[in-house]
């Protein structure tokens, strides 16, 4: 899921050789955290933060298919 998140990113952001992904990963959830460049930070989000939500439901979609359950936090 940190691969999916990563190409993801990188697709959106201006700067992705910046973009980092890490995973920390319990028993049954993983934590996602997603660091960009701060410029780079509104494309992530996106307007009201509908492209951060599309990132989420993606992730779910993808970690449900798994069953387990994955959060995704965006890192300035």
């Amino acid at each position: 899921m940190k691969n999916l998140i990563e190409i993801i990113a990188k697709a959106l952001v201006d700067h992705p050789e910046q973009v980092k992904v890490t995973e920390v990963a319990g028993e049954n959830t993983s934590v996602i955290e997603l660091a960009v460049a701060k410029e780079d930070l509104g494309k992530v989000i996106g307007k009201q933060g509908r492209t951060a939500r599309a990132l989420r439901t993606i992730l779910t979609a993808a970690s449900t298919k798994i069953k387990k359950r994955a959060v995704l936090e965006i890192i300035e």
